[in-house]
C-alpha cells in the first residue's frame, strides 16, 4: 500500500453500504462485462495470463448520465435538510459530476446550479441543462471555476455540493465495489481511474474493507496527476490539469480521498496521452464499447502492462465514463499508441 496513517478519514464498509440502500432504485446495477481479446494482451504485456483467460470490466459507462457519477451524486442530494433543498444547491464539475448532481437534483425536485470552466465538454454540459440544471460557464480552468462557485453560492444562499470530497459522495460511489465482490467474490485486482478520486475511495474502501487480499490499483493522466502529487506531498497540491481525458481533470485531490487512497490503494500509475487514447480505441473496436478517454483510462493501464498481475489473477477494471464527443472520435483513435502482442 502506498502508506498507512495511525488517523484518517476513512468511510467505513457499513456507510457504503447504507448509501447503496438509499440510491437502489435511482441507479443501474450495471453489468460486468469481459474479453478473452484483452487477457490476450495482457499476457503478452506481462507474460501472466489472467484467470478464465479473460479481463473483466464493470460497466459503470452503462450507468444513468453515462457515468458512475449519480451513484455518490444521489446518495449526497438525499442527504439533504428540507430548507437546503428548498434553496438549491450548487457544484462544480468538467462534465460528468455536473450530469449526475443534476440528475439526482431532478430526481427529488432540487435546484442545481453547475459551474464549468468555459472551455469544458459542450456536449457534457448539454447533457447536464437537459437534466435541469442551470449551467454557469466561466473561468479558465477549474480553479478559477471554484472561484466563481463560491460566489455565487454567497450571492444565492446555495448549499455547495463537493463533486468529489464528500464522505456521502464517496459512500455512494463505493456501490461500485460492493458489486464487483458480488460479481467475482474471489477477484484479486481491480482497476480504476483517478480524477478528485472520489471514485477510486468509494471502490477501494468498498472492496478492501469486504475482502483485505484484493490490490487496487490507480490510473490519472501524466498532464493530471493531482493524486500522485498529493501522495509526495502528503497533503493536496493544486494544480492546473491538462488532459484528453476531461472526466479525470481535478484540481486538486480531496483531503478524504487522499486519506483513503493512502489507505487502500496499492498504488497509482499515470498514463500519457497517448495510452490512454490506445484504451478507448481498443473499447471501439474490440469490445464495441464507446469509452470517454476518462472511462478507458484504467483499461489503457492494463493493456500497456503497467499494472502487475500474477498468473491466474482474477482483474476487474472500471470503464468509469462513456460521455465522449463523438465529434472527436477519429481525432482520438488517430492519436492512440500500438498496444502490446
Amino acid at each position: 500500500m502506498l502508506g498507512p496513517m495511525s488517523t484518517f478519514r476513512n468511510v467505513p464498509l457499513s456507510e457504503i453500504e447504507a448509501a447503496r440502500g438509499v440510491i437502489s432504485g435511482a441507479v443501474h446495477r450495471t453489468p460486468m462485462l469481459s474479453s478473452r481479446t484483452a487477457a490476450g494482451i495482457v499476457e503478452a504485456a506481462t507474460g501472466s495470463k489472467p484467470a478464465d483467460g479473460r479481463v473483466f470490466l464493470k460497466a459503470e459507462h452503462l450507468q444513468k448520465t453515462g457515468s458512475f457519477k449519480p451513484r455518490g451524486m444521489v446518495a449526497k442530494v438525499a442527504s439533504l435538510t428540507d430548507a437546503e433543498r428548498r434553496a438549491g444547491i450548487i457544484t462544480i464539475s468538467a462534465g460528468n459530476a455536473a450530469q449526475g448532481y443534476a440528475y439526482a437534483g431532478a430526481a427529488v425536485g432540487v435546484p442545481v446550479t453547475v459551474v464549468m470552466p468555459a472551455a469544458a465538454n459542450p456536449l457534457k454540459a448539454a447533457a447536464a441543462a437537459g437534466y435541469g440544471a442551470e449551467v454557469v460557464l466561466e473561468g479558465a480552468d477549474t480553479g478559477e471555476a471554484f472561484a466563481a462557485v463560491e460566489r455565487i453560492r454567497s450571492e444565492r444562499g446555495l448549499t455547495f455540493c463537493h463533486p468529489f470530497d464528500d464522505p456521502l459522495v464517496i459512500a455512494g460511489h463505493g456501490s461500485v465495489g460492493i458489486e464487483i465482490i458480488e460479481d467475482l467474490p474471489d477477484v484479486d485486482v481491480v482497476i480504476v481511474p483517478i480524477g478528485g478520486g472520489g471514485l477510486i475511495s468509494g471502490v477501494a474502501g468498498a472492496v478492501r474493507q469486504s475482502r483485505r487480499s484484493v490490490r487496487v490499483y490507480g490510473v490519472e493522466p501524466a498532464g493530471s496527476n493531482a493524486m500522485t502529487l498529493a501522495l509526495a506531498a502528503g497533503s493536496p497540491v493544486a494544480i492546473v490539469p491538462r488532459s484528453v481525458a476531461d472526466g479525470l481533470n481535478a484540481p486538486f485531490a480531496g483531503a478524504w480521498t487522499l486519506d483513503m487512497v493512502r489507505r487502500y490503494v496499492d498504488d497509482v500509475i499515470t498514463l500519457d496521452e497517448a495510452v490512454i487514447l490506445a484504451g478507448l480505441r481498443f473499447a471501439l473496436e474490440r469490445l464495441k464499447q464507446v469509452l470517454e478517454p476518462a472511462g478507458a483510462a484504467g483499461l489503457a493501464a492494463l493493456l500497456a502492462g503497467r499494472i502487475p498481475i500474477r498468473q491466474g489473477e482474477r482483474v476487474c477494471v472500471v470503464l468509469s465514463g462513456g460521455n465522449v464527443d463523438v465529434g472527436r472520435l477519429g481525432e482520438f483513435v488517430a492519436g492512440a499508441a500500438p498496444l502490446p502482442g
